[in-house]
């Protein structure tokens, strides 16, 4: 069980400035560039004493095992913060992947070095994990880079078509809306499971980022108080998958959390969620994730 985590939110307080909260042109703490609000309010994730152990708590309520870290690049602000991230982490048995997103100048070539990088830097520590997802993969057409670490680390393409996996050690889908559809994901796991590979398809509550992307066309899909959720999940299940990755545990401006969230005005929240009200709706989705997880482990 693989969770995506962003680790790009800042505040004045913590961090100097606000970080990711204004996106969309508002002005934090109240006023977020998200449609939930979050329980813990305008966080920092550098929040090492309060924001981040909490969130590896929750994380491991909902029974997940592996947290994928969103990370831009060596010596980025997440890159800045991974080592914190992981020993929140460390203390509550979770383990640390990564999430290799597509910052300005990424290539075959940059990502094969961020890699060694990553191994190098973090590969000692306790919760480290050698599992890289490649966001946005088919950015680029020629991965024949990846042959140079590809036997001693696990790389996920971000795709369902089979033709676009050369030299990846599986793949996985990432968007929170797909999973309600499924397109391709059969014969995607078939393809992995006959030549061992990893299937690692995404499943999320909800989409809907209109607070922070204004004016944007992108569809929304409703949580439909917990139903889309399980149909994603599901959905995932009748493939057999080697691993289920969750969009996500905090990626609040696409709306796609299962960190809990408060009944806020001029905010959407989880009430109502699986039938529950008040404080309990809060963390409706960490704990309908904790079931579904027992599920998928006693499906074999």
């Amino acid at each position: 069980m693989h969770i995506f985590y962003y680790p790009w939110y800042g505040s004045p307080q913590v961090s100097g400035s606000w970080r990711h909260w204004p996106q969309g042109g508002h002005t934090p703490p109240d006023d977020v560039g998200a449609d939930l609000y979050p329980a813990l309010s305008a966080y920092d994730s550098g929040d090492f004493a309060g924001a981040v152990p909490q969130h590896m708590k929750w994380i491991k309520q909902a029974g997940v095992g592996v947290l994928v870290l969103s990370w831009w690049g060596r010596g980025s602000y997440e890159d800045n913060l991974a080592r914190g991230v992981m020993d929140a982490a460390a203390k509550e048995g979770l383990k640390v992947a990564w999430h290799l997103e597509p910052y300005s100048g990424r290539t075959a070539a940059s990502t094969v070095e961020d890699i060694r990088y990553i191994n190098q830097t973090y590969g000692s520590h306790p919760a480290f994990r050698n599992a890289f997802y490649v966001f946005e993969s088919l950015r680029i057409t020629d991965w024949s880079a990846l042959s140079q670490v590809n036997q001693s680390n696990v790389i996920l393409a971000q795709t369902t078509d089979t033709t676009k996996i050369a030299n990846f050690n599986g793949m996985y889908t990432y968007d929170a809306i797909a999973g309600a559809t499924a397109p391709g994901w059969q014969q995607a796991a078939d393809y992995a499971r006959q030549r061992g590979l990893v299937w690692a398809p995404s499943v999320g509550p909800g989409y809907i980022d209109d607070r922070a992307v204004p004016g944007n066309t992108t569809p929304t899909l409703s949580r439909d108080n917990g139903a889309t959720y399980d149909k994603e999940w599901s959905n995932a299940l009748q493939t057999n998958p080697t691993w289920v990755s969750i969009t996500s545990f905090n990626e609040w401006h696409e709306g796609s959390v299962i960190e809990p969230a408060v009944v806020r005005t001029g905010y959407q929240s989880f009430e109502g969620a699986y039938g529950r009200t008040g404080a309990s709706a809060q963390t409706a989705y960490l704990d309908r994730t904790a079931y579904w997880v027992n599920r998928f482990a006693n499906a074999g």
